[in-house]
């Protein structure tokens, strides 16, 4: 299981924020790291490496977040199987991934509130869903019991 970086989120909520937070920290703003961070800005879904790297150097695009995940102005998510995708840390987004069909979802912090308040009353632990998605059936894949014994059968094995 991969673990998230704690380091706390830098305030930048747009593009320039964050740069202005890199050279602040000492670090350059290279134009691979420029690119990063606008496309991610830019994007209405956490993106991966791949994503970001586009015809370039994917091993570049890695380091660069690495970076820029140390120093908290990038966050990664897993939402389901498949590689690590970053978003802004100055903007999260937790999300509903259907283990069915794979849909993903972004959650409103009314319903994330709604949620981590229930798993504090119920057992005591403080949820985070920013690393991890919450996961369950989506309201088509409920409908269809195929899916729901599939799941009770994964779920005793």
């Amino acid at each position: 299981m991969t673990v998230p970086h704690f380091a706390p989120a830098a305030v930048a909520s747009t593009a320039p924020a964050a740069f202005a937070a890199l050279r602040a920290n000492g670090l350059r703003l290279s134009s691979a790291r420029r690119l990063l961070l606008q496309a991610l800005f830019a994007a209405e879904r956490p993106l991966s490496a791949e994503d970001l790297a586009g015809d370039g150097d994917v091993a570049s695009a890695y380091r660069n977040l690495e970076v820029l995940e140390g120093l908290g102005l990038v966050r990664h998510v897993h939402l389901g199987h498949g590689p690590r995708l970053y978003q802004p840390a100055g903007r999260p987004r937790d999300f509903v991934v259907c283990e069915g069909c794979g849909e993903v979802s972004p959650l409103s912090p009314a319903a994330v509130d709604a949620v981590r308040t229930a798993v504090l009353d119920a057992v005591g632990y403080r949820a985070r869903f920013a690393h991890f998605p919450l996961a369950g059936l989506c309201p088509a894949c409920s409908a269809d019991s195929h899916h729901d014994a599939e799941m009770i059968t994964n779920a005793h094995s």
